[in-house]
Parts: C-alpha cells; structure tokens; sequence
C-alpha cells in the first residue's frame, strides 16, 4: 500500500513538473489549407483560409467593443485590423500585388481573455478570391496577424491558386 502511495506521489509530482508550453510573444503563423468555394454558377467566388498560429502572452484578437475600439484600434487607425492580406495576381509569370476594390482585412476577434497565456491553434477566415476584372486565373495570397501590443507575425505566402473564372 505504501509502494503505491509512493509511486503515486512520484507521478503526481513528476506529472506537475512537466513545462507548460511556452512560445514567444511576437505571433508565429503557419500556412494550413486554402479550399475554395464555388458560387452557383461553377466559379471560384471564395475560399475559406486557414492558418495556424502560436502566441507566448495569448494577446491576439479584438472585441468589437471597449478598449478594442481606442487608438490604436479606432476606426481610423491601420491597427483597426489585426489581420493583413494582400491579393497577387500571376501576370504574365510574375506575380504582381493587385488592390482589389474591396480591401479583405479582418478583424480576429479576441482568442483568450487571460493574458498573458501561451495560446495556440487554427483560424480560418472566408476570402473573395476571383477577381472579376482580371483575366488572370492563377493568385496567391500573402499575409500576417498582429497581436494587441502591435508584434507583427511572420509573412506566410500561400502556394499557387489557379481559380476558375
């Protein structure tokens, strides 16, 4: 009986000691799918993008509401987005940066509110993908995340996506 209390208490203290995962407060990103989303009409109209991300003080995301919304997270300010694409069209066979009518920024809401916490996991965020005035059908996306104390991530570049127009 005493040789398992024991070994028990070993495991339970052995079990206690083992490190909780720690990663670094500037936002790490890594590219994980992009699946593509057909309209009615057989097109690629959208696509939904995922990433994963790791974070050492769980401070990614924004409320719609309070502090999220005062500089530098007002309305007029670039840190209103705490997410940051941009749109490369395959021309000619060379990718050029393309301003698409309407910007695709976001707004990741708020992951975790007990900072700081090392946090980890997937996001995924829908696109418009097709560009409907280029004749060009093969794009990638380039993009990055910033966390409430403006730490830019890593730039992930997606791999070649050829759409159907």
């Amino acid at each position: 009986m005493k040789k398992s209390i024991l070994f028990l208490l070993v495991a339970l203290l052995f079990w206690s000691c083992i490190p909780e995962e720690k990663y670094s407060v500037i936002p790490h990103t890594e590219f994980v799918s992009l699946e593509k989303i057909p309209n009615s009409f057989g097109s690629d109209d959208k696509a939904m993008l995922t990433f994963y991300f790791e974070d050492g003080d769980g401070d990614i995301g924004l409320n719609s509401e309070g502090s999220d919304l005062l500089p530098p997270f007002d309305t007029s300010s670039i840190y209103y987005y705490n997410f940051f694409i941009d749109y490369y069209e395959k021309q000619n066979g060379t990718f050029v940066k393309v301003d698409l009518p309407a910007e695709q920024h976001a707004r990741i809401p708020r992951l975790s509110n007990r900072t700081p916490e090392s946090i980890h996991g997937n996001i995924e965020i829908e696109l418009f993908i097709n560009n409907i005035t280029s004749i060009y059908d093969t794009i990638r996306f380039e993009f990055y995340i910033v966390d409430r104390a403006l730490h830019h991530s890593n730039i992930i570049t997606t791999p070649e996506i050829k759409i159907i127009k």
